[in-house]
């Protein structure tokens, strides 16, 4: 399993609990899949620089996506830009592809049996390996679970390259908390116009 597929599980098994934003998850995981091939040589960092290596299959559908993906001319992409770029609507392709593989059903409506509610993971192996690497709190997954916002900060020290993508992922989450923030004092204000017409 990647780490990112872990991360994915670990969220939908506490997302009942506490909702996370689609958005700040896609960006996590974005910085996931980074982690992911900088353990699987796909690709190396110089500073902030994604610099991608020979591409060789990972076994992950989604990760395999993620290293064909790779910007492979120079200036090459930093961190940030590969967040925001790859991130969207990945959360969503994280649920689709863990109901592919058959690690979550949708539950099934009390009065209409056909209609599908929310997503829930099924007892499985890979649902296990994520909790116990939770569990063992793994440094790199508490940070990435901590980035969600699900999880408290970790105290385990990081390598610089998995330090330098979370730093990343954290300011990328942090940058679309404040979107979202200045957007909510815009409609507001927009709404104080409209009622003093």
């Amino acid at each position: 399993m990647t780490t990112a597929r872990d991360l994915a599980i670990v969220v939908l098994d506490v997302a009942a609990d506490k909702p996370v934003e689609q958005g700040d998850l896609s960006l996590v995981l974005a910085g996931a899949e980074v982690l992911d091939l900088l353990e699987a040589h796909a690709l190396a960092l110089d500073g902030d620089r994604i610099l991608p290596l020979a591409p060789s299959p990972t076994g992950d559908r989604l990760l395999d996506e993620a290293a064909e993906a790779l910007v492979r001319q120079e200036p090459y992409e930093s961190v940030e830009d590969w967040l925001w770029r790859r991130g969207r609507g990945l959360s969503a392709a994280y649920v689709d592809d863990l109901e592919r593989v058959g690690l979550t059903a949708r539950s099934r409506g009390r009065r209409i049996p056909l209609r599908t509610g929310r997503t829930e993971l099924v007892d499985s192996a890979a649902r296990r390996q994520a909790e116990e690497r939770r569990a063992a709190g793994e440094p790199v997954l508490a940070a990435l679970v901590s980035a969600a916002g699900i999880g408290d900060e970790p105290a385990g020290e990081l390598a610089d390259d998995a330090a330098t993508v979370l730093a990343a992922v954290g300011d990328a989450v942090m940058e679309l908390e404040a979107v979202r923030q200045r957007k909510v004092i815009e409609d507001a204000a927009f709404d104080n116009v409209w009622r003093g017409y």
